[in-house]
């Protein structure tokens, strides 16, 4: 497997992850749960997307930094690449 498939997979299980936790979140919701437990859930579902949003990140800058004409698979700049790393702060 090489580095490519293996963070389209790892991006793939955090995106589905957070699939999870907030069907998790709705379903609290709809059981009236309390506050804290589901602000707790939400949480880890934000956490969950913001992980996958950096890893697609990092690749793409992995990608670009290794590349022979130092561009990457989506042709972004650095300064694209920055603006994207900064969205997810």
């Amino acid at each position: 497997m090489n580095e490519e498939s293996e963070a389209r997979d790892a991006v793939l299980k955090r995106l589905r992850r957070a699939q999870g936790q907030l069907a998790g979140v709705i379903g609290m919701i709809e059981d009236g749960r309390g506050c804290r437990d589901v602000v707790t859930q939400l949480a880890a579902v934000s956490k969950a997307l913001d992980r996958a949003g950096f890893k697609i990140v990092a690749t793409s800058l992995q990608e670009c930094m290794t590349s022979e004409d130092g561009r990457s698979s989506d042709d972004l700049s650095s300064e694209e690449l920055e603006k994207l790393f900064l969205a997810l702060a």
